[in-house]
């Protein structure tokens, strides 16, 4: 073998080390941050999971409130009666446990999402390819240093394992498996439940059905556990925007927060939230018909980010699926596709930047929603992102259909049997 060919071949190894490097650095800092900042131990919504669910028991886990580090919004538990059941085990453990094993139990998540999205979109044989792992590695460090992820881990948020969660149920071909986890991330946090119109777009039916059932099934759980604040929760606090927080704040990045900072006021869901929500609509389904056959990833990122569009709170660490998204962009079928690059750089800009982080330090108190002008255009980054990225899916991936054939490399799980 001669210099340059031995150069070759241990590039791939040197630039792995490199990687990994990089991502134990990411996670040290990280966990410096966590343990060594003014703050202490930060991990806010964490703290509420865990104090929360300690009241799961009691008619109080709604009364439940965490305001030590947020004197100027008391936090309250406000997810489904079956998120406490299955947090209920954590609040016997010392929270600093508990708080380092949620960040590093977080980071294995992101790097399989990294991991499942890149095998869907080249196929599992190029994804043993040393560059490739290379790249696995990689972009889960970039991935820990967007904010989306940067917050859900300064929060304690669980949002990278609903989206491993989704991940996981797109890759199985198991009906009864895709549909359990659907169902089991619906009922912890609501908002995975979009991710049934994937399995619709997909004519798995099987999959919806079940996802449904087990949904019912950890509401039917909740009953049985604690049947008042089952009753409370469902039956007065679900439809509550305002119980979970300020909908006109920067943070928010769904359509009722733009239009909200926009308009000067919360806009609710009136006819102004329709129409828009309406267009959103039609522009989704659009772009999901412009996609091809076997094109499981682009499916799955319109159905999710049409999800965040419409939800009234989708808080900037809700929006973990630009991950998704930008991968999509690098190595999915409409990767060659002009501007590909153009949206996977916007993305990658304004979510390693922070676009609602800086805009925040401009917002005089949480609770604010009239802006000035620019400021409410510019706190529509991710919206306006979404409606862009609609488009340029709709007319790119019409042009790709009609040269090309399918570009998901991964077999696709055969439709759902019908019983």
């Amino acid at each position: 073998m001669n210099r340059d060919s031995a150069r070759t071949s241990t590039r791939p190894t040197v630039f792995l080390r490199v990687a990994v490097l990089a991502l134990a650095l990411s996670v040290l800092a990280r966990l410096l941050w966590m343990l060594l900042s003014d703050n202490g131990i930060n991990l806010v919504d964490l703290r509420v999971y865990v104090g929360g669910s300690a009241d799961l028991l009691t008619d109080r886990l709604y009364d439940y409130t965490y305001s030590e580090k947020t004197p100027d919004f008391p936090l309250p538990f406000t997810y489904p009666p079956f998120a406490a059941v299955v947090f209920y085990p954590l609040h016997f453990l010392p929270f600093n446990v508990v708080a380092i094993a949620w960040l590093l139990a977080t980071v294995a998540a992101l790097y399989a999402v990294v991991w499942i999205t890149l095998e869907l979109l080249v196929g599992a044989d190029r994804l043993r390819e040393p560059s490739m792992r290379v790249a696995t590695v990689a972009w889960t460090v970039v991935g820990l240093w967007t904010e989306p992820v940067r917050t859900t881990l300064d929060y304690g948020q669980v949002n990278v394992f609903l989206v491993l969660g989704a991940m996981i149920a797109v890759r199985s071909s198991r009906w009864w498996l895709s549909g359990g986890l659907v169902g089991i991330i619906a009922g912890i946090k609501l908002t995975p439940a979009i991710t049934g119109l994937y399995f619709a777009a997909r004519r798995r039916w099987a999959t919806v059905a079940w996802s449904a059932v087990v949904f019912g099934a950890t509401v039917g759980v909740s009953y049985l556990v604690n049947h008042h604040e089952a009753t409370r929760y469902f039956g007065t606090l679900l439809g509550d925007a305002d119980r979970i927080g300020p909908v006109g704040s920067v943070w928010n990045q769904s359509l009722r927060g733009a239009l909200s900072r926009i308009a000067g006021h919360d806009v609710e869901s009136g006819p102004v939230w329709i129409a828009a929500v309406l267009v959103v609509a039609v522009l989704a389904v659009l772009a999901w018909r412009a996609l091809g056959p076997d094109d499981r990833i682009g499916t799955l990122v319109v159905v999710q980010l049409f999800g965040l569009m419409v939800s009234p709170i989708s808080w900037s660490h809700h929006w973990v699926w630009l991950l998704p998204t930008v991968l999509w962009l690098r190595y999915g079928p409409l990767r060659t596709a002009p501007f590909a690059r153009a949206f996977a750089g916007y993305w990658l800009v304004t979510t390693l930047v922070g676009v609602p982080w800086l805009l925040s330090f401009f917002q005089p108190t949480i609770w604010e929603i009239s802006r000035p002008g620019p400021l409410a255009w510019l706190g529509a980054v991710d919206v306006a992102g979404v409606l862009l990225f609609y488009g340029w899916v709709i007319r790119s991936g019409r042009r790709l259909r009609r040269t090309s054939e399918p570009a998901d490399r991964s077999p696709e799980p055969a439709p759902d049997p019908v019983r």
